[in-house]
């Protein structure tokens, strides 16, 4: 794990190493100080030397000049080697969370992730920054310290340096508290991003059924974890704190009437005296330093696993060998497909199926039954538990997973729409477009004339998932998409039946002229707009139970006639 951490300083190698020698100059010039000032009480104030007093005084004030440069160097420059080891793990996040199958957005919530992405890697950067400036400027000021009160006094010196034993021994006992008590904080801190997001993406909802108070409720519940998680922490942090502090104290009362023995008994003198108890904290401080590192250590490489457990979550990828195809002809076949979710029961059983090219093929029947899972194999969204799926006679697996998706195209009836212009919507189906492409594709879905009444045409911004557009002119716009992308397979996963009957029909005339000429799969719950498809299958309990046409399904009176009747009655 460390050594992976410190993969990411190679590109920075060289700010990494100035910052280094800025901290380990700011280290020397630190002990400069009880130096003079010992020098000053044993030697120049004595002897009345009162120029070399003046001169020794200028030379610190000119090297702690020296300090604050340097100190804004490492504040500076080592906060943003930090910030930008933090772009590249966001950056190298980002790439993998968007190869992750399916089936992982389906097992995390969108908040928890961005708290991975957020503050986790935020604690990784202050680690990354003052890690490794804490190790060095408190490493070299505890030798150079321990050195400098040797000679000063080596038996005091050796009753200050045994407070190291006992103070690492602290730090070890309260490591693993600290490590668990941190992990459940960044844990707490997930949930509340999780529970946020869900809300503020829910709250037209949340006001449309007044259950404010509902959300409040639930959210609360997320800060009571929230708090517990971080009083474990804290408490955690307080033992160690005070612990180590409490040792310190210790110590320093120790050495002082140690050394006030040693004064009186004529082994030191008092400039040696004074300079000593100056010198202590140059030494104790960085020991606490390095002590305290523990803690921000816990914080940041906490939030470093987080980022790895994403990082190792096995993404999507080609099969050795995978061919990259240009376009396909859309012929698709099913063959003894089974599919589950996890590690849940088979939700198909067996489906088997066959799709001429450029025909329209519908799947009915009730909810949950297994409709829209067959449109996601297609694409391989998610991987076949066994048999095969094959597009023009080649199993699916064997083609590449961009070059099989270039080639399907998606209108759901849940759209989604980028908090963007109405012209980088419809981008979004061929990124490098001409104006007037876009312009065609969007005449195709009968959506043009709608956005030219707009003052900004289409550079009009939408907002988020679209809001600002009614639900036929949301569909209107994916259908520009998918007639942008121009793919020979197409997949309408109920893309009407949210709408109303007026809307659905001018909807429908933009469905019909998209289909045509592409192999279509439909599911659709309003069975008159799939009355001439080419062929039709009932999907219930992960089975097809009916196939045929429109007219064979009636006169075979099984479920589907029940069905169609239901509706007609209706």
């Amino acid at each position: 794990m460390l050594k992976r951490f410190l993969s990411y300083y190679r590109p920075h190698i060289k700010i990494f190493l100035c910052d280094m020698g800025a901290a380990l100059l700011v280290a020397m010039i630190g002990m400069l100080y009880p130096v003079i000032t010992r020098t000053m009480i044993g030697t120049l104030i004595p002897q009345r030397q009162y120029r070399l007093i003046v001169i020794s005084g200028v030379c610190l004030l000119a090297l702690y000049f020296i300090r604050m440069g340097l100190n804004f160097f490492i504040q500076y420059k080592g906060h943003m080697m930090g910030v930008r080891m933090q772009m590249t793990m966001r950056s190298d996040m980002f790439h993998h969370l968007e190869r992750l199958p399916f089936a992982y957005f389906d097992g995390h919530e969108t908040g928890k992730i961005m708290s991975r992405m957020t503050s986790d890697l935020f604690d990784m950067a202050e680690l990354a920054h003052h890690g490794p400036e804490n190790i060095i400027i408190s490493s070299v000021s505890v030798i150079i310290a321990f050195v400098y009160l040797s000679s000063i006094s080596l038996p005091l010196s050796l009753i200050v340096f045994a407070a190291l034993p006992v103070l690492v021994s602290v730090s070890v006992f309260t490591r693993k508290r600290m490590k668990a008590a941190f992990r459940e904080r960044n844990v707490s801190n997930a949930v509340i991003n999780a529970a946020l997001e869900s809300s503020i993406t829910g709250v037209r909802v949340t006001k449309a059924f007044t259950n404010a108070e509902k959300e409040e409720e639930k959210f609360a519940e997320g800060l009571e974890v929230f708090r517990q998680a971080n009083g474990h922490a804290y408490k955690a942090m307080a033992t160690f704190t005070s612990s180590s502090t409490f040792v310190t104290d210790i110590f320093n009362v120790i050495v002082l009437i140690a050394g006030g023995l040693f004064l009186y008994n004529g082994k030191i003198d008092f400039a040696d005296y004074s300079a000593f108890m100056v010198s202590i904290n140059l030494f104790i401080s960085p020991v606490n330093n390095l002590i305290r590192f523990m803690e921000q250590f816990q914080t940041g490489i906490t939030g470093f696993e987080r980022f790895c457990e994403i990082i190792d979550t096995e993404p999507e990828i080609d099969l050795p060998g995978a061919r990259d195809v240009a376009r396909l002809e859309g012929n698709i076949e099913f063959r003894d497909v089974c599919y589950g979710y996890g590690d849940e029961p088979d939700v198909l059983n067996g489906i088997s199926l066959k799709i001429g090219k450029g025909e329209t093929f519908a799947l009915v029947g009730p909810s949950g039954g297994g409709k829209t899972t067959v449109c996601h194999l297609i694409p391989h969204f998610y991987k076949i538990r066994s048999g095969q799926i094959l597009i023009d006679g080649e199993n699916i697996e064997d083609i590449t997973l961009d070059s099989l998706r270039r080639n399907i195209g998606i209108v759901q009836q849940d759209v989604y729409l980028f908090n963007a212009s109405i012209r980088e919507n419809i981008l979004y189906g061929k990124l490098d477009a001409t104006d007037d492409e876009v312009i065609a594709a969007a005449k195709r879905a009968n959506i043009h004339d709608y956005v030219m009444t707009l003052e900004k045409g289409y550079d009009t911004v939408i907002g988020e998932r679209g809001i600002r557009l009614s639900g036929g002119q949301k569909q209107r716009l994916c259908i520009a998409r998918v007639f942008l992308k121009n793919p020979p397979v197409l997949i309408l996963d109920e893309a009407t039946s949210s709408l109303d009957n007026t809307t659905e029909i001018l909807i429908q005339q933009s469905l019909d002229e998209l289909c045509k000429g592409r192999t279509t799969i439909v599911v659709a719950h309003r069975l008159s707009t799939i009355k001439n498809a080419d062929e039709i299958a009932v999907v219930e309990g992960g089975l097809i139970t009916e196939k045929g046409t429109h007219e064979e399904l009636i006169e075979a009176g099984g479920l589907y006639k029940n069905l169609y009747m239901q509706q007609f009655r209706e």
